[in-house]
């Protein structure tokens, strides 16, 4: 886990709501970013955050 509560390993089991994509994790940000659609969703305490409304748009 990371020092945020993150544990990587769940990246196997999630994956983007809007594009079905797998994720990349940004360690930085405290991230999930879906390079498909231009997402990026937040964790919180070691939680992804995988609410569309809470993403932010990335490049």
């Amino acid at each position: 886990m990371t020092e945020a509560g993150f544990d990587p390993k769940m990246l196997e089991a999630l994956v983007c709501p809007i594009t079905h994509a797998t994720l990349r994790y940004d360690a930085e940000r405290q991230e999930l970013v879906s390079e498909n659609a231009h997402l990026a969703f937040p964790i919180r305490n070691g939680i992804p955050v995988m609410l569309v409304d809470e993403a932010r748009q990335v490049e």
